[in-house]
């Protein structure tokens, strides 16, 4: 069974982070081994919550599966909230030389950067990227990483320029998600071959659709699908989900209600 080290934080409610990558890892057949870097009893989208930062405690709870000799398929990558947790995180990754890097730039969306986020850190944070197979930016993280000024609409043309910069830090592959196109959206997909992805538009922003699709994306990739059709199948496991999530009234702050869709999974 494969194993993938997923760092992100853990909200108790709201369907995000690590709360998102265990059952749908499992559901993969993969086995999913959470790297904490909170602990929140609700994510911060909600208007109250309790926080414990784990930055002092990320680096002795992986050194001690060094102690073990543990080793993973894959290091999947979320939510980190400072300096320091981006500089453990390209340590380890550094040191797991035959692991795949799944990195979820979770920088900002709408166009705007998350309070938590200072210059250096999204610089940082594009040393982390130099180390990705995988990337999925939003697009306000695809710019951000590609250094130009985001803007609502940018044309396919502009999109494919953004993904060209971010390839030029060192990413292998570069998936920029979320990409609005015509009542359609749409996933670019950069690498060796060029593809885009599209499903209908649903206009409500659910929490956690971006971890969703990265945790689907990452059980795909274990599973030794292509990077198309890991990306076909996680948007489109997305988009299902999403659609009735809405039909059923789930609050968007709740995130996406998925779990009955798990079994589905093939």
């Amino acid at each position: 069974m494969k194993k993938v080290a997923a760092i992100n934080d853990l909200s108790g409610f709201g369907r995000c982070s690590i709360t998102v990558a265990l059952p749908v890892l499992s559901a993969h057949g993969v086995q999913c081994c959470p790297v904490p870097t909170a602990i929140l009893s609700n994510h911060t989208g909600f208007g109250t919550y309790f926080f414990d930062d784990y930055s002092d405690k990320m680096t002795p709870y992986i050194e001690n599966w060094k102690k073990l000799g543990l080793e993973f398929d894959c290091i999947y990558t979320g939510f980190l909230g400072s300096e320091k947790q981006i500089d453990i995180v390209e340590n380890f990754i550094k040191q797991s030389e035959d692991s795949t890097i799944l990195v979820d730039p979770v920088m900002g969306d709408g166009g705007k950067i998350y309070s938590t986020y200072t210059p250096v850190m999204c610089e940082k944070m594009k040393r982390l990227v130099s180390l990705a197979e995988v990337v999925t930016p939003n697009t306000t993280e695809a710019a951000i990483l590609a250094g130009v000024e985001y803007k609502e609409n940018f044309t396919d043309e502009e999109i494919w320029c953004i993904a060209e910069k971010i390839h030029e830090l060192g990413a292998k592959n570069v998936v920029i998600t979320g990409v609005h196109r015509n009542g359609r959206i749409a996933n670019f997909v950069s690498g060796p071959e060029r593809f885009v992805a599209e499903s209908e538009e649903i206009y409500v922003h659910y929490m956690g659709t971006g971890d969703l699709f990265a945790s689907m994306l990452c059980g795909y990739l274990m599973n030794d699908l292509t990077l198309e059709e890991a990306v076909k199948k996680s948007a489109a496991f997305v988009y299902k989900t999403t659609k009735y999530s809405l039909e059923i009234g789930e609050k968007k702050e709740n995130g996406v209600a998925f779990e009955k869709f798990l079994k589905e999974i093939e």
